[in-house]
């Protein structure tokens, strides 16, 4: 997995990247992943225009929440927190182009919905990026 950009776990069946490549799929499905959510924009950097069949034709879910990096929304959100429901019962891989959209609402989730100590899920966005501005505000208390 670590060929993946910015391929990071998070727990035991949850794990976050940029985008994956076609041959990656296959060894998602190998490692337990029945899911991926992508949230990056079908314009994003090397986007596969053909991810959703990519992860179908490898016997996963795949759902898709376009996020624009410059205004991310509630609605995004409450529609991820809708998609990763399925998790910890499934195993979840979750992408974007470059795990910061990701590291950000996978954060979020973590201490906004399951309550997780802030300096517990901090490193994991730390290893990634420090954000700032509109996604600073995203991940700020509410």
């Amino acid at each position: 997995m670590g060929s993946i950009f910015n391929y990071h776990p998070i727990a035991d069946g949850l794990a976050t990247a940029g985008q994956p490549q076609p041959a990656h799929f296959p060894l998602l499905r190998e490692a337990g992943f029945t899911t991926v959510i992508n949230l990056a924009p079908h314009g994003a950097e090397n986007a596969l225009a053909n991810e959703a069949e990519l992860v179908a034709a490898n016997g996963m879910q795949y759902v898709h929440i376009p996020v624009a990096f410059d205004n991310p929304t509630e609605a995004d959100f409450e529609q991820f927190c809708q998609a990763l429901s399925v998790y910890p019962q499934q195993p979840v891989f979750i992408h974007c182009a470059a795990n910061m959209r990701v590291s950000a609402f996978v954060f979020r989730y973590r201490t906004q919905v399951l309550g997780e100590d802030v300096h517990k899920a901090k490193p994991d966005l730390d290893k990634l990026w420090k954000p700032f501005g509109v996604w600073a505000d995203f991940i700020g208390p509410r």
